[in-house]
């Protein structure tokens, strides 16, 4: 049978697939001459001298250079094998292609002439010439000698353009399309077409099996939407994907394309993540949830109370036969300050007492508290415990400095403790200069000699929390040095305009002191905050810098001072903790009278939610921000500490006798 029916059928599909794109696929090229030739029928490959007819240099180099060559059409892999003859050839080209198109396009097709095989040859015999045929092709001239740079760049669009269609969430293309749209991204409408042509392709490829995205991603790589992961719009729609909070991340989005005198004229909210948030609401039935305001002593009941002024227990619910006040028999004298652990204090003198009063120190400022209620009593529930009673501390946190950098995986345990807390995105370090000046900060975290260590430093990269915290300890008091200490705090990236400042904490033999800084840091700035004299025991002699508040003088904070004993109306614990229920730490509250936070609070924290909406946080972090509570005159706001907090309040407490105690947490 004549071979050039097969070669010239070869050939013609070859320059047909030339027109458009042609790739490699990852067959072994010794592994399809080898397919070549066991595909002859029996008896069409004879034995020609010492090898088989077909079995020549010229056609083992064609299909060794081309044979796994292919073109994309319609999302569908093409072969140069894809021919119709009517001879057995027909059968040879089916099972070559067959085998091609089980392979994985790895490349585009080059080579390094413009020619491959030969059509004939010629055999010089004893007896005159003898003519032989050969598959064969001419390479077009933009496939020949193709640089190893230009290859590679190839190679990386398809990486990226893979990485970017897995990673890129569909919210936060929709997200950006819609920040164009409303005109809400500094010069957006530049990059709107390569982010919808990326969003289409998206769409296509999640329904594609893993062979056809293979194809997808060589068939479409040379595109605009493929290229948009590494631009700076696509750093917008990682960081978004990422979780990082919207106005950080828009924010370093126009910090690149935008002047540095340019004033965001429009708020970054997108009727698309409300649309978003609303659906999620409506399909787990939580809307009546998530209206919150203060909560009131009607709301509580007695039986989750420690202790009660009568005044206040008079409308609590479920009466007063509940309380746990008792007729007063404990006459003794208590002159005298004494220290008591909260255990024995709830114990043993709670149950003997009428009245009580604590004392807020300037280092209580942080520790104010406020307990929040549902406005729809029936509301389904939304929290881990079985009510929907919720707290927020000052600055809308759920925990106190020292719990969140326990969380974070600080030590706090050890023999001094300075921590840093904020609460936006920016990157805040916090830095300390030992007696010897060495210095530890985020480039120096650890100092052997005198076991300080940074161990918790946030904000630097990846999502931005806006409860970050930063820790530096020392383990062993007698490696530390004796003599000055300082201590500032750097903004080594801003990122906000709001909730401003910054709060240091330090802890020694059980002494915790605050220092509180509460206007903008600029960017690149330092601001000292205190420098000490450790002298082997204890921090003396300690200065406070400019604009940082630590002062025994009484200021006054949520419509009361500090500094000065104040009525405690309730004493109860924490919701999580109302009823037996024992599901994470547990918090004492203090509620003062005439204690009112003129602020906003949260009302829900993503760390209270219930675990089966973990995966709705996103939608009820941006909830919990629109949700807050509204200013009210009546509500149960204090002091509040964390039983996990070394701590310590100052109290009062008047039954037929006068007691001044240290209650220790």
């Amino acid at each position: 049978m004549d071979i050039t029916i097969f070669t010239k059928a070869v050939k013609a599909r070859f320059d047909e697939m030339s027109k458009e794109t042609l790739y490699r696929v990852d067959v072994d090229k010794q592994e399809l001459w080898e397919l070549y030739l066991k595909s002859f029928p029996e008896g069409t490959n004879p034995i020609y001298k010492t090898r088989t007819e077909h079995d020549c240099n010229c056609c083992k180099n064609f299909i060794r250079d081309v044979g796994n060559v292919v073109a994309i059409k319609d999302g569908k892999i093409q072969t140069i094998w894809d021919t119709e003859i009517s001879t057995f050839y027909n059968d040879i080209s089916k099972v070559m292609s067959d085998r091609v198109k089980q392979g994985k396009i790895v490349d585009v097709f080059t080579h390094f002439q413009k020619k491959v095989g030969a059509e004939t040859s010629l055999q010089k015999l004893e007896k005159g010439v003898k003519s032989w045929n050969h598959l064969f092709c001419d390479v077009p001239s933009k496939y020949v000698n193709v640089s190893p740079d230009k290859m590679n760049e190839i190679r990386t669009t398809v990486q990226v353009f893979e990485r970017g269609l897995k990673e890129i969430t569909d919210e936060a293309v929709n997200v950006v399309i819609e920040l164009i749209d409303q005109g809400s991204l500094y010069r957006g409408e530049e990059f709107r077409k390569g982010v919808a042509q990326f969003r289409d392709m998206k769409k296509k490829y999640v329904k594609l099996n893993d062979a056809d995205k293979n194809v997808f991603l060589w068939e479409n790589y040379d595109t605009l939407g493929a290229r948009i992961k590494n631009t700076v719009i696509g750093t917008l729609m990682m960081d978004l994907s990422e979780d990082k909070d919207l106005d950080v991340a828009v924010k370093a989005f126009e910090s690149k394309v935008a002047p540095s005198n340019y004033k965001r004229p429009v708020a970054i909210v997108t009727q698309g993540m409300i649309k978003q948030a609303m659906k999620t609401i409506e399909e787990l039935g939580l809307e009546p949830a998530l209206y919150r305001r203060f909560a009131t002593p009607e709301d509580i009941s007695v039986n989750n109370v420690l202790f009660a002024d009568r005044s206040t227990s008079a409308v609590m619910k479920d009466g007063l036969e509940s309380m746990l006040m008792s007729t007063v028999k404990d006459k003794g004298d208590y002159s005298k300050v004494e220290e008591i652990h909260i255990d024995d204090f709830i114990k043993n003198v709670l149950p003997n007492i009428q009245e009580m009063e604590v004392k807020l120190e300037n280092r209580h400022v942080n520790n104010l508290m406020t307990l929040i209620a549902p406005k729809n009593a029936d509301a389904p529930k939304i929290l881990k415990w079985d009510n929907n009673f919720s707290w927020s501390y000052n600055g809308n946190v759920t925990d106190s400095i020292k719990e969140r950098v326990k969380s974070a995986g600080g030590n706090v345990t050890g023999v001094l403790r300075i921590s840093l807390s904020w609460f936006n995105g920016d990157d805040l370090d916090l830095h300390v200069v030992e007696p010897k000046k060495n210095h530890i900060h985020f480039r120096n975290k650890d100092n052997p000699s005198t076991t300080g260590r940074l161990d918790v430093d946030m904000n630097a990269g990846g999502p931005h929390s806006r409860n970050a915290v930063e820790n530096i300890t020392w383990l062993n008091k007698s490696k530390m040095e004796k003599g000055t200490y300082r201590v500032y705090v750097n903004n080594f990236t801003r990122r906000e305009d709001r909730d401003l400042g910054f709060v240091v904490e330090t802890e020694h033999n059980g002494i915790v002191s605050v220092y509180s800084y509460p206007i903008a840091v600029k960017n690149g700035a330092d601001v000292p905050v205190i420098n000490f004299k450790w002298d082997g025991e204890k921090m003396t002699d300690i200065e406070v810098g400019t604009h940082v508040s630590n002062t025994a003088a009484s200021k006054e904070v949520w419509g009361i001072d500090t500094e000065k004993f104040h009525k405690v109306t309730i004493l109860t614990i924490s919701p999580n903790h109302w009823d037996g229920q024992t599901i994470g730490n547990k918090h004492y509250f203090f509620i003062l009278n005439k204690c009112l936070n003129d602020a906003p609070p949260r009302g829900i924290y993503n760390e209270f939610l219930t675990g089966n909406l973990d995966k709705h946080r996103k939608v009820f972090e941006m909830i919990g921000e629109k949700t807050r509570c509204e200013v009210a005159d009546k509500q149960l706001s204090g002091i509040g500490v964390s039983s996990t907090q070394r701590n310590s309040l100052l109290c009062k407490v008047k039954g037929n006798f006068n007691r001044t105690l240290i209650i220790k947490f």
